[in-house]
């Protein structure tokens, strides 16, 4: 149950896909943040084994390379062989309908005035040229066998997450839309934005803006009590149970730890040596290449400031990190 104010929100399952995917085409800016197109594109792709994506997501928080991620839109009753299947078919498709997918994708935002608008601002500030060239770099300027999927679910399955994670070399991500309903018929949702360090939401006028450079991010940044830390992050070199986004996991290439309070700031960092799945989770296990070095000027949380205490992990630059004084600054 959800409580807000004076009403009280029951779970309110979706009764079919159909219906599940109009609610992520009604929140796809909360979802994704405006910055992010999020395209409703139901056509065939595919040369052997053809099959027809909910959607794609052109992603605008890295100056220098954009990504696509197809989107799969399914309810966690359909199983992890069927959600298994369409995820496979689809990396297998894109591959050989790029040139197609493209002229999808240039139709759609032509006929798009707000998503035109907002590509037209990055590829002027980015020189992208035109929307042709931005299209080529985002379809084929990448890694050529790389392929990036979103799982949009209706229900938290960790042992799915697991499951897929663990049969598919591209990077999955996971994200769970839930519904809850009051007694006077109106809805809640209770969804983490999709990589929302990069993206602001802002509520009042619909719209966000991107607050850090994907190009430029290296760092996860972890909250830490004052025993794990001591123990782990400083006594063994490493830092476990930590649930980070697939497509990040390549960029990461040092660890900070924010000490909660009393200290409330960032105090050491450490180089990355690897990241790998912990024990028989969807978890992660970040090991340290040496020992943690202090930071001289720890980076305080400010009492007012913007930036909250931190409770999850956080995606940043080291470098700005350790020129901050305060968090506000380093995020």
């Amino acid at each position: 149950m959800i409580y807000l104010g004076k009403n009280s929100y029951q779970p309110d399952p979706f009764e079919s896909e159909v219906q599940f995917e109009k609610e992520v085409l009604k929140l796809k800016n909360q979802l994704f943040g405006s910055n992010r197109l999020y395209l409703d594109i139901k056509k065939k792709i595919g040369v052997k084994t053809k099959n027809i994506p909910d959607g794609y997501l052109i992603d605008l928080s890295s100056s220098k390379t954009p990504k696509i991620f197809i989107v799969e839109n399914e309810l966690a009753i359909h199983g992890l062989k069927h959600i298994a299947i369409q995820v496979l078919e689809f990396s297998l498709s894109f591959e050989t309908s790029k040139q197609k997918i493209k002229g999808f994708l240039r139709d759609a935002i032509f006929a798009n005035p707000t998503y035109k608008g907002i590509l037209d601002d990055y590829i002027a500030i980015n020189n992208f040229q035109n929307i042709d060239y931005f299209l080529d770099r985002l379809l084929f300027g990448g890694n050529p066998s790389e392929v990036n999927v979103i799982v949009v679910i209706d229900q938290l399955d960790e042992e799915l997450e697991k499951a897929l994670k663990e049969k598919f070399r591209f990077p999955i991500e996971i994200l769970v839309l839930e519904r809850y309903k009051a007694e006077n018929g109106d809805n809640a949702y209770y969804f983490e934005p999709f990589l929302v360090d990069f993206i602001q939401f802002n509520a009042n006028n619909n719209k966000s803006i991107i607050k850090t450079d994907f190009e430029l991010v290296d760092t996860i940044v972890i909250p830490a009590q004052e025993e794990g830390f001591v123990e782990t992050f400083l006594g063994e070199n490493r830092w476990y149970q930590i649930r980070i986004n697939s497509s990040m996991i390549e960029k990461i290439k040092y660890i900070a730890a924010y000490q909660v309070a009393p200290e409330s700031a960032i105090t050491y960092y450490a180089e990355v040596e690897s990241i790998e799945q912990w024990q028989d989770s969807n978890k992660y296990v970040v090991n340290f290449k040496d020992k943690a070095k202090k930071i001289t000027n720890p980076v305080k949380l400010l009492p007012t400031g913007k930036v909250k205490p931190l409770q999850n992990i956080r995606y940043a630059v080291l470098d700005k990190i350790l020129k901050a004084d305060n968090l506000d600054e380093a995020f």
